[in-house]
């Protein structure tokens, strides 16, 4: 069983790296099947809470002890309420990891895998802090989905992040022309 504490410095895994064990020769395993996939959205959803913090903490500081505006101090607190309840629903996941099975979820561990670093990536690089808000309350809904070991509030909570990697990604500005050549 793993450790509950969470794993400071954890970077996201690569796609790739996902445990799957397929259930019967030929067939397409399902995320969040074996404890081994519990305990990796875990471990990816602590990643996601220790970008929150970095990325909380870089706000205030690049404000070089100056007063940082009520509005950002607001997001800031909000945020980092967030990261607690993400770190703690986490932990729950490692603690409980076997009784969190997903039957038939549908989605390949890769998939959970690459959502989640991806999500843990924008938060790195949002440019305004208040456009991470939605994306980290997708992630904790996520992380409670999974403890229901249903798939239908997986599926949806998948879905949710999912749409709040592309908002992220339709705010980010984009490459000018000149910049391409």
């Amino acid at each position: 069983m793993a450790s509950t504490s969470t794993r400071k410095g954890a970077v996201p895994a690569p796609a790739s790296a996902a445990k799957e064990t397929p259930a019967a020769e030929g067939a397409v395993p399902g995320g969040l099947s074996t404890t081994d996939q519990i305990v990796e959205l875990a471990d990816q959803l602590s990643a996601c809470a220790d970008q929150i913090h970095e990325r909380v903490m870089s706000e205030i500081r690049s404000y070089g002890g100056k007063p940082v505006p009520d509005k950002v101090q607001a997001t800031a607190r909000a945020l980092l309420e967030d990261e607690v309840l993400l770190r703690q629903r986490a932990n729950g996941l490692y603690a409980d990891a076997a009784t969190f099975i997903v039957k038939a979820l549908g989605k390949p561990q890769a998939h959970l895998v690459k959502l989640t670093a991806d999500a843990a990536e924008k938060i790195r690089r949002i440019g305004v802090i208040g456009e991470v808000t939605g994306l980290v309350a997708g992630l904790i809904g996520l992380a409670g989905a999974a403890a229901t070991g249903q798939a239908v509030p997986v599926l949806m909570a998948l879905e949710k992040v999912h749409k709040q990697v592309k908002a992220i990604e339709a705010l980010a500005p984009k490459p000018s022309a000149a910049a391409k050549t």
